[in-house]
Order: structure tokens, then sequence, then C-alpha cells
């Protein structure tokens, strides 16, 4: 069986890292009252936060694509899926303790996880044109179809609010999947783009995304602090 990983895909994912990180560190900042921004809707910062949460849902779909045409057994799918999964839930646990009034309750993570298994299970088994055709209708859906059913914490995942909830991160199933698709798509149709040489540091740097993203914000707030006390 043959590898699955590309440095390509990698390397794009790592770039995704670099940038949420320096997105990070400016909401940070922002947090600790040291700038002064409005990361919730001035746009230089919504559009910010839009493409690099599209690239990670990008990677995500292209990697499980790469996956599956290399053989991956389930088990190993499995395994990984626990992982995404298991940190979904420490960040919902983590988020609670640090904005008790906007806990994060369906973030990338937990967008992430559930979306594979949607791709896994059946999604992956349809044609590329109606996969496109899906990605385009999640994108639509959210714009005619909103219903205050979906205003809830137990129903806003799926993405049909007419209202945004107040969460410090939200990925809901609609309009997200229509990147992971994207992703799918592109490399199970043309593979041979992730083949070839990337950037060593951001290939290795993407390998290692779930750990980097579970323990970046704590390094930069323990650092913000840990400065803010000796000022």
């Amino acid at each position: 069986m043959s590898s699955p990983r590309s440095d390509r895909l990698d390397a794009l994912r790592g770039a995704a890292i670099v940038w949420m990180a320096g997105y990070h560190f400016s909401f940070d900042l922002n947090h600790f009252g040291w700038i002064r921004q409005d990361f919730y809707r001035d746009p230089v910062w919504t559009w910010q936060r839009t493409c690099i949460v599209s690239l990670f849902l990008f990677c995500a779909g292209g990697g499980q694509a790469l996956a599956m045409a290399a053989g991956q057994r389930p088990g190993r799918f499995w395994r990984r899926w626990a992982q995404v999964a298991g940190c979904a839930l420490l960040v919902t646990a983590g988020s609670w303790f640090m904005f008790p009034l906007s806990w994060i309750s369906f973030g990338v993570l937990h967008g992430i996880a559930l979306m594979l298994v949607l791709l896994r299970l059946g999604l992956a088994r349809l044609p590329d044109a109606l996969l496109l055709a899906l990605a385009a209708l999640a994108v639509a859906l959210p714009q005619f179809a909103q219903h205050p059913f979906f205003d809830t914490r137990w129903t806003d995942w799926i993405g049909l609010i007419t209202e945004k909830p107040i969460t410090e991160d939200y990925v809901p199933v609609l309009p997200w999947l229509a990147p992971m698709l994207l992703g799918f798509v592109v490399t199970r149709r043309w593979p041979g783009l992730w083949q070839g040489r990337a950037p060593r540091p951001l290939a290795v740097l993407g390998r290692w995304s779930l750990c980097f993203y579970m323990f970046h914000q704590p390094m930069l707030i323990g650092l913000l602090m840990a400065v803010q006390t000796v000022r």
C-alpha cells in the first residue's frame, strides 16, 4: 500500500497553520488589550478567518482523497478520526474555562470530525459532478433556508441559522462542507497536483497540524500572560 501523504498538500496545510498562528496571536493581543480590533465584524479579520478555515477543510478533503486512493484501511482512518474528535472535546472544555459565555460547541475540529465521517461513509462514493453540485448547494442553503429551529447549540451545527451564535469558533456543516468536497474532488481528479517537492519546514508542520493546533494557543496565551505580569 502506497503512502497517502503528499509533501505539497502537507505544505499547503502548513501554510494555513502559519497564517492561523498569526491570526490567533493578533486575536490574543486584542483580548489582552494590547491592540484594538473588531475580530467579529471587521472584514480584514473575518475574511482571513474564512480563508484559513477553507484551506484547512480543503486540505482535509484532499487528504481523504489521497488516503482512499492509497487503500487506507478503516482502522487507520478511525484512529485518526478519534484523535480529531477527542481534540474537539478538549477544545470545548478549554473554551468553556476561558470563555464561559462564548464557549465553542461546534468549531473547526468538530466540523472536520463530522464532515470526514460524511465523506468517508457515503459522499466519497458519488461522482465528481454530483459532489460539486452538493458543494454549491452547501453554500446556497444557508442563504435561503434559515429557520429559528437551528438557532440552538443542539441544532446550529447544521448551519441553517437565522442568527450567528455567540461563540469563539463556529464551523457548521453548511456551508463549510463545500471546501472539503472541493478538496476531495480536485485531488481525486488531479492527484498529480500534489506530486513533487515542497518547502520542507511547511511540509513537516503540516504533518503535525493537529498537535500544533492544540498547543499553540495555550503557549501564546501563556507567553502573553507572562509578559503582562512582568510589565
